[in-house]
């Protein structure tokens, strides 16, 4: 079933269940803000993005390649400052897939679908190698950075799937699969194999990933 969203499109791969700090000062975006905000229902206030595979954020170039597939988001927090800007927050909420993008009056507005995450039985042994390797990734991160994880993983596969795959250190092509990966254990299967590849450079190079910037805030526009 096809909809339409407020677009916010980032130079970032979002996932659901992750919490988006975000400080909004563009135009166009400073309007979708204020368009959500006059939602009565929180929990209707949704918005989607979906990562640029090339182009820019802001400016009057805009984003000039999308990938298709992104999250939908709810804003949950809002500040809004002196000179105009936004400080909010947003929560991952389900995948879409972007079927259309059109300019709107005020900020784009895409045609998505929801994309279902579909059941499935993930098996023990993908659960437990995923488990064991992030935590040996875990340890060693956290002898030479803060840990790249607040409190314990989550004991349901499927959001411990999305958890791994939202800190780990990868780039954005990388990321981008991991949101495309049809179910949680094809997504555990291949986030873990990335990141004993991390482990191995790390092994050998005892340093920072590379893709540091892949756990810090995203300062979107």
């Amino acid at each position: 079933m096809t909809d339409e969203l407020p677009m916010f499109p980032l130079n970032a791969v979002l996932f659901p269940g992750v919490s988006l700090p975000l400080h909004v000062f563009e135009d166009r975006y400073r309007a979708l803000v204020e368009h959500l905000m006059e939602v009565e229902d929180p929990a209707e206030r949704l918005f989607g993005s979906v990562a640029i595979r090339e182009g820019y954020e802001v400016g009057d170039h805009g984003a000039q390649s999308l990938f298709r597939v992104g999250v939908r988001l709810q804003l949950t927090e809002v500040e809004a400052n002196p000179d105009g800007t936004y400080d909010v927050v947003a929560v991952g909420r389900d995948r879409i897939q972007l079927d259309g993008l059109r300019a709107g009056d005020a900020f784009p507005v895409g045609e998505v679908s929801v994309l279902p995450e579909p059941p499935v039985e993930v098996p023990a042994e993908i659960d437990a190698r995923a488990r064991a390797t992030f935590t040996a990734y875990r340890a060693m991160v956290s002898q030479i950075a803060e840990d790249p994880l607040t409190g314990d993983l989550p004991r349901d596969p499927a959001f411990l799937a999305w958890t791994l795959a939202a800190v780990a250190p990868l780039p954005m092509a990388e990321r981008q699969e991991l949101l495309e990966a049809n179910d949680a254990g094809e997504r555990l299967a291949l986030v873990t194999d990335l990141l004993r590849t991390e482990l191995e450079a790390m092994n050998v190079i005892a340093s920072l990933p590379a893709t540091e910037v892949a756990r810090t805030r995203w300062s979107p526009n």
